[in-house]
């Protein structure tokens, strides 16, 4: 409810005994810059008068204290954001860090392939020496140099103050296809690189697929190799996993139709790679009779079949010049 100025009772300005009804301490200065009577009680301070205020009534205006703001931060702003010693220390920092990132890209490839990394045993006798790659295999490889040394361990290693032993590579395959359409992103580098290196035999493989089309699959892999030189390995059938179902002999008829298309393609015959398991379980002993065998087998001496051509002894091994693990595999020598 308000109450009608008319009705509202005066307040005193003071006491009856003449002093002011404002509590001890709280005096101001009035509007005429007279002292009040609490401030005039004060003992007067030893120390110098303050200088006065330039503004009115020594007090800061309004006026100046936004001018005064507004000058920090335009002043502030220029300092951090706009002045020319930030922009040439944003400069110098792009510079360096242009710098760290093309070491890095220079020098991470060198190490990995140079790192004292040991791999796995390798198998003695009458072979030669080589690997498998495809998109998975980092980049980086120096075609021009790739060397499988060993160590007094007979381990492979990248570190030439451990080997013992150093012997180039002689072959290579690359995979090439894969299914009906797919073909491996780093195939035509591959193939184009291999392809310069004399002392280096190279060989393509198809990535097959049990619940595709088998003579689709061979288009596939005949347009995107295309031809073969008369030092180039022989076409490879990769054949290991089992795509949906079907039966031994679907399999081994679908795995027939393919091997003819490639072989009368090429006019070589072709190489079937498989696991030793898979080999027993699925392949037709007719069918592994017929095409030269790569078989592959990780941790033991040797193969438990003795019909194999080729043999992938491991999926680590560690070669000078390929960064990274790589498949390793021994040829015959006969």
């Amino acid at each position: 409810m308000k109450v009608s100025s008319e009705k509202r009772p005066k307040t005193p300005s003071s006491s009856p005994s003449g002093q002011s009804n404002r509590p001890k301490g709280t005096g101001r200065a009035s509007s005429t810059g007279s002292p009040s009577s609490s401030s005039s009680a004060k003992k007067p301070s030893s120390s110098k008068p303050r200088p006065s205020s330039p503004s009115r009534g020594g007090k800061r205006t309004a006026s100046s204290k936004t001018a005064k703001s507004r000058k920090g931060k335009k002043k502030n702003k220029g300092k951090k954001w706009g002045g020319p010693l930030f922009q040439l220390e944003i400069k110098w920092w792009m510079g360096v860090a242009a710098v760290l990132v093309i070491v890095l890209a220079i020098a991470v490839p060198f190490l990995l392939m140079n790192s004292d990394g040991t791999g796995v045993e390798v198998p003695r006798g009458n072979y030669s020496y080589g690997i498998d790659i495809s998109h998975h295999n980092r980049e980086g490889i120096v075609w021009d140099s790739l060397v499988v040394m060993t160590d007094r361990r007979g381990l492979t290693t990248r570190s030439k103050e451990d080997a013992i032993s150093i012997t180039p590579l002689s072959f290579v395959f690359i995979k090439a296809t894969e299914g009906e359409k797919m073909v491996d992103k780093a195939f035509q580098g591959n193939w184009k690189d291999a392809g310069r290196q004399k002392y280096l035999s190279r060989g393509a493989y198809h990535f097959y697929r049990t619940n595709k089309d088998p003579l689709k699959q061979a288009r596939n892999f005949c347009s995107t190799v295309g031809s073969l030189r008369y030092r180039d390995l022989p076409p490879v059938l990769d054949i290991e996993t089992i795509n949906g179902s079907c039966t031994r002999k679907e399999l081994n008829d679908a795995l027939s139709l393919w091997l003819r298309s490639v072989e009368e393609h090429f006019g070589r015959t072709p190489v079937i790679y498989t696991g030793e398991s898979f080999a027993k379980t699925y392949i037709e002993d007719s069918l592994l009779r017929k095409y030269p065998l790569w078989i592959a087998h990780y941790g033991v001496p040797s193969p438990k079949r003795d019909d194999w051509r080729w043999w992938q002894f491991t999926d680590k091994g560690t070669v000078y010049g390929v960064p990274g693990h790589v498949d390793m595999n021994v040829m015959k020598n006969n």
